[in-house]
């Protein structure tokens, strides 16, 4: 029996499932009704334009995401610096909420620190003392993670006026009063509740108006990006990013014109896709939003867009009047992509001389491997290089501005190895840029996938399957050739700082990062780059040279983004860490820290800090199959693709969790009778774990739990342990 392991892009799409193992209150949060009070307190210390138009004159706070409207996380500040980084010290840490997948960029105001947290948690602290302000719970079902496709996180919050601004997984977009963390307005910005929306980024607030995006599109989701009045929460403008069903009537003439790039019923195969999950910039002397769009829906555009054509807007950066959303320009990195390229990863906008001119431009390094220089006025393209292994495209044509593609990349064949994957060669992780270098700095990685065509599927689950890296992790020998699958090992999944000039296309220095990923960057004025990495240590960098100058052992795996601020003249950096995301859950099997115990905090450090970070007990447990009884060969092989279509991407490849979702093969002795109760009924919903009556059969459950027996055994005769936080 033939299984293709993961799926993308169905209506169903049972297995980018976030099994969520966090625990907490179920009770829905009260809806607040909108409030037409003002914003602005009299004699408040308001967030405002002006006030972030301005954040270079006052480089103590951090007001929005990447601290200026151009996204570039560079700080004017060096009261740390390259002399004196040796001296650095922990200042002061806070346990968060929630256990795993912490992405958020912490903002500070008025000597206030605001961070989010997993499902959308938001909190207030002292920033200068540590001191919990407030803690607002959005008290989001846990099994609602089943509609994430990688994981349940957060990647931080907006301030303006007195708000904070802040959404939740489930898409519910809040404004909370920056003082108390009250509730002031609360908008649902799903445009319907069957299909599996989730919002994981953070807004960003230009002209008065909330603007955010949402994720969903491995789940069968139409993009869209949405403003609303910060006031009121009144909706001021929706962009789709890709167009609806022609039957029932485009909303705009942009809708109408890139419908002519679709072919097929793509409304129907997965709806277009093309959701904007994370980056946006802005610039309010041209008064153009920017908004970074993600992939097709389904990947696979032989479905999706049977006929072909460039699919807009997806894998695309496309510009918008702030004021009212209307289309100004696009770029398309990907035309009609058909290997998860998302163009939603980090913009950053300079100004740069090329060829003897000063030029308004935006960067980015998407998915798909080629750093990307535009004219952020026109859309032209000034320059396109190849900043990691890139095999889908050969380069960039600057007549066109259009990749030229290698043969055979679409072809569909299981011994084709394309690069990158659909990890990318960038993620969400942003980067940074350095006035002062001129570099960017990007949290690069390399990564390698097999993108195979499988109709012969479940009627029920039907459009796009792939063979990538979590197939080939999994070791499915009658799925993935075994050269591939050594060559999407562990080693290909490795980590690369890089500086980047922009204007010669080309790296300055690289540095190795370890296993995935590197954290999200901060540069300084004080000649420094931080970043953190998964195996829990933080580290600055000297960012002329690249050579490591600090580091700090955190304990615990860092995703997140530093930033940096002071109080009292006094220079702080502040970074969030918990580990989890895309590749905490499915890369179990092969992930470098799988046995590491997971931490979530907010750590604060200063120069002459001597906080210290207290030891965390932990046991060590042996995998014992004692009393597990395995079925038949057939029966486990046919569980062993069911487990791989519906339970991989949380519980982990060959059923080895990476720690922060259940080991299923550490329990099934003990939750073995009841199994059905908890995989059919959802048994443990309020865990995270749903019921899957609606996707699996009784029989077809059986059949995963005998595969999970059979790892069990197999772990059990290799000695298998791990380490776990102690009780």
């Amino acid at each position: 029996m033939h299984f293709t392991p993961l799926r993308f892009g169905t209506a169903v799409l049972p297995l980018v499932l976030m099994l969520a193992a966090c625990s907490g209150d179920q009770q829905e949060a009260p809806l607040v009704e909108a409030q037409a009070t003002p914003a602005v307190a009299p004699g408040s210390t308001a967030v405002t334009a002006a006030r972030i138009k301005a954040a270079d004159s006052t480089p103590g706070e951090w007001l929005t995401h990447g601290r200026t409207y151009g996204e570039q996380r560079f700080s004017p500040l060096d009261g740390i610096n390259a002399d004196n980084i040796k001296e650095l010290g922990l200042a002061w840490y806070a346990e968060l909420p929630t256990d795993r997948g912490i992405e958020t960029t912490p903002l500070m105001a008025d000597g206030k620190l605001f961070v989010t947290a997993s499902w959308g948690h938001v909190l207030a602290y002292d920033a200068k003392t540590g001191e919990e302000l407030w803690h607002f719970d959005p008290k989001v079902p846990k099994d609602y993670g089943v509609h994430a496709c990688c994981d349940v996180v957060n990647r931080g919050a907006a301030l303006w006026g007195d708000n904070v601004y802040a959404a939740s997984i489930d898409g519910h977009l809040r404004a909370l009063d920056r003082d108390t963390g009250e509730v002031v307005w609360d908008v649902d910005t799903r445009i319907n509740t069957t299909d599996s929306y989730t919002v994981t980024g953070a807004p960003r607030i230009v002209n008065g108006k909330v603007v955010i995006g949402n994720g969903g599109a491995e789940m069968s989701v139409r993009g869209y990006v949405t403003a609303y009045d910060a006031v009121t929460g009144e909706q001021a403008w929706r962009f789709y990013t890709v167009p609806g069903n022609p039957a029932e009537g485009f909303e705009d003439e942009t809708q109408e014109w890139i419908a002519d790039t679709w072919t097929g019923k793509w409304w129907d195969n997965g709806k277009g896709g093309g959701t904007a999950w994370d980056s946006f910039a802005f610039d309010p002397e041209l008064n153009l939003l920017y908004i970074g769009v993600g992939n097709g829906a389904s990947w696979n555009q032989k479905i999706r867009s049977p006929e072909g054509g460039d699919n807009l807007f997806i894998s695309s950066i496309v510009a918008v009047d702030a004021d009212t959303g209307d289309y100004a320009w696009h770029y398309q990195t990907t035309p009609g992509d058909h290997w998860d390229y998302t163009a939603t990863q980090h913009m950053i906008l300079a100004e740069l001389p090329i060829n003897g001119e000063d030029r308004k431009v935006l960067m980015q390094a998407p998915k798909n491997g080629f750093f990307y220089v535009i004219d952020r006025a026109t859309g032209e393209l000034l320059s396109a290089d190849k900043y990691m292994p890139v095999t889908w495209a050969t380069h960039v044509d600057m007549e066109t501005g259009r990749p030229v593609e290698a043969p055979g990349m679409r072809d569909g064949n299981s011994d084709t190895m394309v690069s990158p994957g659909p990890s990318g060669a960038h993620n969400w992780h942003p980067m940074t840029y350095s006035p002062d270098t001129g570099l960017v700095y990007i949290p690069a990685k390399s990564s390698s996938s097999i993108y195979a065509d499988d109709f012969h599927t479940l009627e029920r689950d039907a459009v796009w399957h792939v063979n990538y890296n979590v197939a080939a992790m999994v070791g499915m020998p009658d799925e993935v050739p075994a050269a591939a699958r050594a060559a999407i090992g562990k080693e290909a999944l490795a980590a690369e700082l890089i500086a980047w000039d922009p204007i010669k296309g080309e790296a300055v220095w690289k540095k190795p990062r370890g296993y995935y990923s590197g954290s999200g960057l901060l540069s300084t004025h004080g000649n420094l780059l931080f970043q953190g990495d998964l195996t829990g240590t933080f580290s600055a960098f000297a960012a002329d040279s690249g050579d490591e100058l600090w580091s700090y052992p955190v304990q615990g795996g860092v995703m997140a983004s530093p930033i940096t601020y002071t109080i009292d003249g006094e220079q702080y950096v502040a970074v969030a860490q918990g580990w989890g995301g895309e590749t905490g859950l499915p890369f179990g099997s092969v992930s470098g820290p799988q046995n590491m115990i997971n931490i979530s905090r907010l750590l604060v450090f200063k120069l002459g800090g001597a906080e210290t970070l207290p030891k965390v007990p932990v046991v060590e447990q042996q995998l014992v199959a004692a009393g597990v009884e395995v079925a038949s060969s057939e029966f486990v092989e046919s569980g062993r693709g069911l487990y791989n279509l519906y339970c991989a991407v949380c519980h982990g490849g060959n059923a080895i969790s990476a720690g922060l979702i259940p080991d299923l093969r550490y329990r099934i002795a003990e939750i073995e009778p009841a199994w059905q109760a908890i995989v059919i009924e959802g048994g443990l919903a309020a865990n995270g774990m749903p019921a899957w009556k609606e996707y699996l059969t009784p029989d077809e459950a059986d059949l995963i739990k005998e595969y999970v027996k059979h790892e069990a055994v197999l772990g059990a005769k290799r000695g298998e342990r791990r380490l776990v936080r102690a009780p």
